[in-house]
């Protein structure tokens, strides 16, 4: 793959997929709605289009990896298509995003090959993507396969889809230096409410409403276990508050995702309790060892030495 058009696509992607929602406080210009009532309209609206569409997924011969995905209104001809609603693939979760309740749809097109591995929340991810508003206007496209880190800006409706697909089994190489992925890559569409999305605050030119519903549909290919500060903890298992958000801010006597309230979420903090002691060397044995599932708690108060500040001191 070109390099400059490589990084063209990814700064495209990571601008589009930019979530705005922690600054949505600080738009002096923009009275926020209430998010409760959002929300109640935003799952009218994405039932309406679920009960009202159908989809469409076509080969793509320039571009293997890329799937043609299209959604049409049940009507004239297409009168006997079978809504979305209707799909044996339709699926839905429920999201708790600060005291509000989202019903986030979704559809899994395709696992994906499951001797692969299902990204964390917080991983690094290869994949392909379009985005559309709920009104079927494209916002967004990356149809070449590109490197996101789900930590990195990317809106949650975005990342909680990308923990449910598998990736591909394998690639072969291009003479011209691309990649084509095995016909086995996860594929599943998302439609987000825009309180796990850009609520009031959409990026600057993508036409996106303020409060609009969005659609993404995304092949996965390749996902990686991501340890950001190298602490020895993958990113995954710093989500202290267990939220499934990575940078969640203290709160009262909450330490969100800031166990020793430094300033730096534990994920990229390699002294996440602040005592005198880096992380990797609270989690590993003297060989280098670590060992996820018994880590090392040496004053026996079922806090881990890496979490405990009064370790090593209360020992000392």
């Amino acid at each position: 793959m070109n390099l400059r058009i490589f990084f063209i696509l990814l700064a495209f992607g990571a601008f589009g997929l930019t979530s705005c929602e922690d600054d949505d406080d600080n738009a002096p210009s923009i009275e926020l709605r209430d998010p409760e009532e959002v929300a109640v309209e935003n799952g009218e609206d994405i039932e309406a289009f679920l009960a009202t569409h159908f989809y469409e997924i076509e080969d793509n011969p320039t571009n293997p990896n890329f799937k043609i995905f299209k959604f049409d209104t049940i009507a004239g001809e297409n009168q006997d298509r079978t809504p979305i609603a209707d799909s044996p693939l339709l699926s839905d979760t429920t999201i708790i995003q600060r005291g509000v309740s989202y019903k986030l749809n979704y559809l899994i097109l395709r696992q994906g090959n499951t001797q692969e591995r299902k990204p964390k929340f917080t991983d690094s991810t290869l994949v392909t993507f379009q985005g559309v508003t709920i009104n079927n206007d494209l916002f967004e496209a990356a149809p070449n396969p590109l490197w996101l880190d789900l930590t990195q800006n990317v809106i949650r409706g975005f990342y909680e889809l990308m923990t449910k697909l598998n990736g591909s089994s394998g690639f072969v190489e291009n003479p011209d230096g691309t990649l084509t992925f095995n016909d086995d890559f996860g594929m599943g569409v998302v439609f987000v409410p825009s309180g796990l999305g850009y609520f009031a605050s959409p990026p600057p030119g993508s036409g996106i409403l303020r409060y609009q519903p969005i659609i993404f549909n995304v092949q996965l290919y390749r996902s990686r276990l991501t340890d950001h500060d190298r602490d020895g903890i993958p990113s995954f298992m710093e989500d202290f508050n267990n939220n499934g958000q990575i940078s969640d801010l203290p709160e009262g006597d909450n330490p969100g995702d800031d166990l020793d309230g430094d300033g730096l979420p534990n994920y990229l903090d390699r002294n996440d309790d602040g005592d005198d002691v880096i992380t990797i060397d609270e989690v590993s044995d003297e060989d280098g060892n670590i060992d996820l599932n018994n880590l090392p708690d040496h004053d026996n108060d079922g806090v881990p030495d890496y979490l405990d500040p009064d370790f090593p001191e209360e020992d000392a």
